[in-house]
Protein backbone atom coordinates (compact mmCIF):
# COMPACT_ATOMS: atom_id res chain seq x y z
CA UNK A 1 0.00 0.00 0.00
CA UNK A 2 1.30 3.46 -0.98
CA UNK A 3 2.21 6.10 1.65
CA UNK A 4 -0.43 8.96 1.91
CA UNK A 5 0.42 12.67 1.95
CA UNK A 6 -1.69 15.80 1.24
CA UNK A 7 -0.08 18.47 -1.68
CA UNK A 8 -1.25 22.21 -1.00
CA UNK A 9 -1.53 24.57 -4.02
CA UNK A 10 -1.58 28.34 -2.58
CA UNK A 11 -3.24 31.06 -5.16
CA UNK A 12 -3.63 34.98 -4.17
CA UNK A 13 -6.53 37.32 -5.73
CA UNK A 14 -7.82 40.38 -5.19
CA UNK A 15 -11.44 41.43 -5.07
CA UNK A 16 -14.10 43.21 -3.40
CA UNK A 17 -17.48 41.93 -2.20
CA UNK A 18 -20.25 43.50 0.31
CA UNK A 19 -21.94 41.77 2.87
CA UNK A 20 -25.69 41.91 2.25
CA UNK A 21 -28.72 39.36 2.35
CA UNK A 22 -31.80 39.51 0.19
CA UNK A 23 -33.66 37.98 3.48
CA UNK A 24 -32.67 41.20 5.90
CA UNK A 25 -34.27 44.40 4.97
CA UNK A 26 -31.75 47.63 4.89
CA UNK A 27 -31.67 48.24 8.88
CA UNK A 28 -31.64 43.95 9.46
CA UNK A 29 -27.99 44.62 6.94
CA UNK A 30 -27.23 47.54 8.73
CA UNK A 31 -27.70 46.18 12.38
CA UNK A 32 -25.69 42.24 11.17
CA UNK A 33 -22.98 43.54 8.85
CA UNK A 34 -22.16 47.17 9.85
CA UNK A 35 -19.72 48.77 8.02
CA UNK A 36 -18.79 45.17 5.73
CA UNK A 37 -22.22 46.12 3.88
CA UNK A 38 -20.47 48.47 2.20
CA UNK A 39 -18.41 47.41 -1.09
CA UNK A 40 -14.59 46.90 -0.30
CA UNK A 41 -11.92 44.88 -0.62
CA UNK A 42 -9.68 41.97 0.53
CA UNK A 43 -6.40 40.57 -0.66
CA UNK A 44 -7.22 36.60 -0.38
CA UNK A 45 -5.72 33.83 -0.26
CA UNK A 46 -6.70 30.48 -1.48
CA UNK A 47 -4.95 27.01 -0.13
CA UNK A 48 -6.17 23.84 -1.49
CA UNK A 49 -5.47 20.57 -0.22
CA UNK A 50 -5.34 17.08 -1.84
CA UNK A 51 -5.09 13.86 -0.24
CA UNK A 52 -4.07 10.73 -1.45
CA UNK A 53 -1.69 8.10 -1.80
CA UNK A 54 1.54 8.68 -3.30
CA UNK A 55 1.92 6.93 -6.61
CA UNK A 56 5.17 4.38 -6.76
CA UNK A 57 5.79 6.08 -10.42
CA UNK A 58 5.68 9.50 -9.99
CA UNK A 59 6.16 10.02 -6.25
CA UNK A 60 3.36 12.41 -6.00
CA UNK A 61 -0.19 12.36 -4.91
CA UNK A 62 -1.00 14.61 -7.75
CA UNK A 63 0.82 16.61 -10.34
CA UNK A 64 0.67 20.14 -8.63
CA UNK A 65 0.72 21.71 -12.53
CA UNK A 66 -2.66 20.18 -12.78
CA UNK A 67 -3.98 21.20 -9.18
CA UNK A 68 -2.69 24.65 -10.20
CA UNK A 69 -4.28 24.69 -13.59
CA UNK A 70 -8.03 23.49 -12.04
CA UNK A 71 -7.81 26.22 -9.41
CA UNK A 72 -6.41 28.99 -11.58
CA UNK A 73 -9.41 28.22 -14.26
CA UNK A 74 -12.19 27.68 -11.63
CA UNK A 75 -11.37 30.09 -9.86
CA UNK A 76 -8.75 32.58 -9.87
CA UNK A 77 -9.38 33.71 -13.60
CA UNK A 78 -13.15 34.45 -12.20
CA UNK A 79 -12.43 36.25 -9.27
CA UNK A 80 -9.69 38.10 -9.23
CA UNK A 81 -9.93 42.05 -9.82
CA UNK A 82 -14.09 41.36 -9.90
CA UNK A 83 -16.87 42.26 -7.32
CA UNK A 84 -17.99 39.08 -6.11
CA UNK A 85 -21.56 39.94 -5.63
CA UNK A 86 -22.42 40.72 -9.49
CA UNK A 87 -19.18 39.64 -11.89
CA UNK A 88 -18.77 35.92 -11.43
CA UNK A 89 -21.75 34.00 -12.47
CA UNK A 90 -21.48 30.76 -10.25
CA UNK A 91 -21.76 33.43 -7.16
CA UNK A 92 -24.79 34.75 -8.50
CA UNK A 93 -27.08 32.62 -6.04
CA UNK A 94 -24.57 32.89 -2.89
CA UNK A 95 -27.43 34.14 -0.31
CA UNK A 96 -24.52 36.43 1.25
CA UNK A 97 -20.89 36.20 -0.44
CA UNK A 98 -18.93 35.31 2.82
CA UNK A 99 -16.11 33.80 3.23
CA UNK A 100 -17.82 30.76 4.08
CA UNK A 101 -20.26 30.80 1.24
CA UNK A 102 -17.33 31.53 -0.59
CA UNK A 103 -14.77 28.58 0.56
CA UNK A 104 -17.93 26.02 -0.26
CA UNK A 105 -18.51 27.34 -4.02
CA UNK A 106 -15.18 27.26 -4.28
CA UNK A 107 -15.21 23.37 -2.83
CA UNK A 108 -17.45 22.52 -5.06
CA UNK A 109 -16.07 23.60 -8.47
CA UNK A 110 -12.81 22.16 -7.89
CA UNK A 111 -14.59 19.01 -6.57
CA UNK A 112 -15.82 18.44 -9.86
CA UNK A 113 -12.05 17.58 -11.32
CA UNK A 114 -11.53 14.52 -8.73
CA UNK A 115 -12.25 11.98 -11.21
CA UNK A 116 -9.29 12.59 -13.06
CA UNK A 117 -6.69 12.65 -10.26
CA UNK A 118 -6.54 8.89 -9.62
CA UNK A 119 -7.66 8.23 -6.49
CA UNK A 120 -6.55 11.44 -4.99
CA UNK A 121 -9.16 13.88 -3.09
CA UNK A 122 -9.45 17.29 -1.85
CA UNK A 123 -9.36 17.27 1.06
CA UNK A 124 -10.01 21.05 2.69
CA UNK A 125 -10.13 24.33 1.09
CA UNK A 126 -8.51 27.45 3.12
CA UNK A 127 -9.82 31.07 2.62
CA UNK A 128 -7.59 33.77 4.11
CA UNK A 129 -9.69 37.02 3.82
CA UNK A 130 -6.82 38.93 6.05
CA UNK A 131 -4.48 37.72 8.37
CA UNK A 132 -7.12 37.96 11.16
CA UNK A 133 -9.99 35.73 9.07
CA UNK A 134 -10.01 33.14 7.84
CA UNK A 135 -12.45 30.07 6.67
CA UNK A 136 -11.75 26.27 6.08
CA UNK A 137 -14.20 24.10 4.35
CA UNK A 138 -13.78 20.22 4.49
CA UNK A 139 -17.29 19.31 2.10
CA UNK A 140 -20.19 17.48 3.25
Amino acid sequence: MSPIAEIIHREEFSAAHRLHSKALDEAENNAEFGPCGSIHGHNYVLEVVVRGPVDPRTGMVLNLNTLMKVIREEIIDQVDHRFLNEDVPFLSDLPVVTAENLAIAFWNRIVAHEPGWGGAKLSRIRLLESDANQVEYRGE
